[in-house]
């Protein structure tokens, strides 16, 4: 059980935390993770920065009369990687947090999202076979934070690691303990399981605290999919 707390009104801070809680779990479990979609963001990022430096630096060097045309150009390639780089981080990449391959051979990619207001972890997954014309599965998940969050704001592992374990055949096989029984395995979260698992007053300090955010810039951080960091924790940006 992690000994970092977290506040538990706060719908960024359970996500992020259980977002980073994700890859580190799987990785023990000898998954190799992809990094891809991070390089690939990175890799355009940076391009912009190159293209914008270089025409600060020939301009400098040489004036702008000499180079006008060459920085008229650089500005049509920084817009043009910008452009890529929203497209890429919005289409392509969206909320997919996690990307690997399990032991026995199946790619895992993993997209979380929550709703305003409403604290419950959304997972969508994708496992696809190594094996050729085998359509991918889709697995959905979605459960209260309270199954894994004291009421302290200490994140437990053991009952978020089974709901994966349990729902996720790939990941089921490389941790066959945390696998669930049957009669004991997580169902759809509904009203009625959130109301049981958060108290009137809870959520109600839930709504205040997730309005309180700054332009709401805590709930569009949630739900676009970056991989900043705060804190030490995922944030989205």
């Amino acid at each position: 059980m992690s000994q970092e707390k977290i506040a538990v009104y706060n719908l960024a801070d359970l996500k992020n935390t259980s977002d980073d809680a994700i890859p580190n779990y799987l990785t023990s479990l000898k998954f190799t993770q992809s990094h891809r979609l991070t390089d690939v963001r990175l890799a355009i990022g940076y391009g912009a920065l190159v293209v914008a430096v270089a025409c600060f630096v020939w301009d400098w060097k040489l004036g702008f009369d000499s180079t006008k045309y060459y920085s008229a150009a650089a500005v049509l390639v920084y817009m043009g990687l910008n452009i890529a780089l929203s497209l890429w981080s919005r289409i392509v990449e969206g909320a997919t947090i996690y990307v690997g391959t399990s032991p026995s051979g199946e790619t895992v990619s993993i997209a979380t999202s929550v709703e305003k207001y409403t604290p419950i972890y959304n997972v969508e997954i994708t496992v696809t076979s190594p094996k050729a014309n085998t359509a991918p599965k889709k697995i959905s998940i979605s459960r209260p934070f309270s199954e894994w969050f004291d009421s302290a704001g200490t994140f437990v592992a053991a009952p978020f690691q089974s709901v994966f374990a349990t729902a996720v055949p790939a990941i089921g096989q490389a941790d066959p303990k945390r696998v669930a029984s049957a009669s004991t395995a997580a169902q759809p979260a509904s009203a009625a399981a959130l109301d049981t698992a958060y108290s009137p007053a809870m959520l109600e300090m839930l709504a205040k605290a997730s309005a309180a955010d700054v332009g709401g810039d805590s709930d569009s951080a949630v739900a676009t999919g970056s991989m900043s960091k705060k804190g030490g924790k995922r944030r989205k940006a």
